[in-house]
Parts: C-alpha cells; sequence; structure tokens
C-alpha cells in the first residue's frame, strides 16, 4: 500500500481547489453536513411540535406531506431540486445549495416525528400542571414539555445526522465537489490507488460520524436535569460566597474608618 499518494493529493481531498477556486472535499463534505443538520432540527422541531399537538385536517395533510418526503430516495429529490427549481421559479439554484435543501427536507421529515415521539413520552400530568399554573399552552410547551422531551428525542436527532453526513455523498450526482467527487477524481486520474483512495475517504467520514456522536453524547450530559441543577448550586454557593466577602470586606472597611475617626489621647 502506498500511501505517498494520499500525501501528494491531501490538500484537495481536504478543501479541493480552495482558495484558487471553490471550497471541495472533506470541508464541503462538512459544510454540507452542518448546514443540513441546522435547517433539519429547525424544520424537523417545527413540524414535530405540529404533529404532536395539532389534530384535524390540518394534522393529517401534514402527516401525509411527512410521510411523502420519507418515501421518496434522497437520490430522487436532489435531482429534482437541482432540475426543477429553476424551472418552477426561474432561478439559477446552485447544487450546493439543491442537496443541503433536498437533506434538510428528508432529515426533517424523519426528525418530526422523533419530536411528535418525544412529546407523547411527556406524561399529561406536566401539561395538566403547567396549565393549573395559569400558564398558556405554548409556554407550557416551551419551558414544561419541550425540555424534558430534547432528553427523549437525542438518540434519534444523532442517528438521522449521522446517516445525512453519509448521505452527503450522494452530491456527487449534480456535480458537487464534496469528499466522494473529488476522491473519484483522483481515483480516475491515477488508476491505480483505489484502496488507498478509499480507505482514506472511509476513515474521514469514520472520523466525522464518531466526532458527531461524541459531541452529541457531551450535549446529553451537558443538558441533563440534574447537571443543569448542579450548576445551578454552584453558580448559587458562588454568589453566597463572593456576597459574603464583599460583607466582610465592608465591614472590615467600616471598622478602620471608625478607629481612624476616634480623636486622639
Amino acid at each position: 500500500m502506498d500511501l505517498s499518494v494520499l500525501l501528494d493529493n491531501l490538500p484537495y481531498l481536504l478543501w479541493g481547489n480552495y482558495p484558487d477556486g471553490p471550497l471541495g472535499g472533506a470541508a464541503l463534505t462538512v459544510m454540507l453536513s452542518a448546514g443540513s443538520a441546522v435547517l433539519s432540527a429547525l424544520l424537523g422541531l417545527l413540524f414535530g411540535v405540529l404533529l404532536g399537538v395539532g389534530s384535524g385536517i390540518w394534522h393529517k395533510l401534514l402527516t401525509l406531506v411527512l410521510g411523502f418526503f420519507r418515501a421518496i430516495p434522497v437520490l430522487m429529490l436532489i435531482f429534482w431540486t437541482y432540475f426543477l427549481l429553476p424551472i418552477a421559479f426561474g432561478i439559477d439554484v446552485p447544487g450546493v445549495l439543491s442537496v443541503m435543501l433536498a437533506l434538510s427536507l428528508v432529515s426533517a421529515a424523519y426528525l418530526s416525528h422523533a419530536v411528535a415521539a418525544g412529546i407523547a413520552g411527556i406524561r399529561a400530568g406536566q401539561w395538566e400542571a403547567g396549565l393549573s399554573l395559569g400558564l398558556p399552552r405554548l409556554q407550557v410547551l416551551r419551558y414544561i414539555v419541550l425540555p424534558q422531551a430534547l432528553q427523549i428525542m437525542l438518540p434519534s436527532f444523532v442517528n438521522q445526522w449521522v446517516t445525512l453526513v453519509k448521505d452527503s455523498s450522494l452530491a456527487y450526482i449534480v456535480g458537487v465537489g464534496e469528499l466522494s467527487f473529488v476522491a473519484s477524481q483522483v481515483n480516475s486520474r491515477l488508476m491505480v490507488y483505489p484502496a488507498e483512495i478509499f480507505l482514506f475517504v472511509g476513515v474521514i467520514y469514520f472520523l466525522l460520524c464518531s466526532a458527531l456522536e461524541q459531541l452529541a453524547g457531551w450535549a446529553g450530559r451537558h443538558w441533563q436535569p440534574a447537571a443543569i441543577a448542579a450548576r445551578r448550586v454552584r453558580v448559587a454557593h458562588r454568589r453566597v460566597m463572593t456576597s459574603g466577602k464583599n460583607v466582610e470586606h465592608t465591614e472590615q472597611l467600616a471598622g478602620t474608618l471608625d478607629s481612624s475617626t476616634l480623636p486622639s489621647s
């Protein structure tokens, strides 16, 4: 196995032709994945809340639309967004944007059901307790239900985002120069080192997915109710200690001033 081929083509595999040309390679894969993850989380949260608390004809229509996006292949949706959006709106949609939109819609459809399941997993007593305090239903959802439901949703979010990182490799079909695309270009140019090149690509995807999993695990531990309560206790303790020191310093200063104003004998 000749690893020198990787060293010779490492900059192109990592960031493409940047800064002399467009960004590509692993850097573009990270950008695609991060942008799609943020957009899919926002859309998934919005649609999931509507799916979890809604009812009637609009609820059924939303369920049908989300089911449609879950059913169609990601590759087909990338084709639709890349070729049909310019025809429908008369604008030129960049390949990166079309891929990001397609990945976000598919991921949001899956995350919506995860959010709805998380909301359904919170006991009805939580809703009743918030409403009995006079809180509007929206505030009960925001301050009581969602913070608890997020703990239930997090594993599903992580799984979907890991899938999203891997699905970003489908961007090659519309000529977006992400990691798999530039690796195929390097392999076509050299012809004799496919094992080294695609092994390197697999390692990059593994590192990206592992880093995402570790980050999500840290976020889950950081935002657990027990961890939040412990941080609040530490903050309150520091405030008490600081105020106690300030009071002690003030008393010492007052004593010094009193002693300095006494008449000398």
